[in-house]
């Protein structure tokens, strides 16, 4: 079984993490205009970049 996840996912999945946990800390401290973009950002751009980036197989490494 290949591992399709490289590199460049485990960066965004990592920059996705860090950024929601910025976005929460700054909600706790009761910014209400950042908080919400940088939630944003992590759920709808970064998780999904981190699932598809790279994820392309070829077809000839399967056989």
């Amino acid at each position: 079984m290949k591992f399709v996840f490289n590199k460049l996912n485990a960066i965004l999945l990592i920059a996705a993490i860090l950024v929601t946990i910025v976005g929460y800390i700054i909600m706790g401290t009761g910014d209400k205009t950042i908080s919400p973009i940088l939630l944003i950002i992590a759920y709808v751009i970064l998780f999904p970049a981190a699932i598809i980036a790279g994820t392309k197989t070829d077809k000839k490494e399967d056989k």
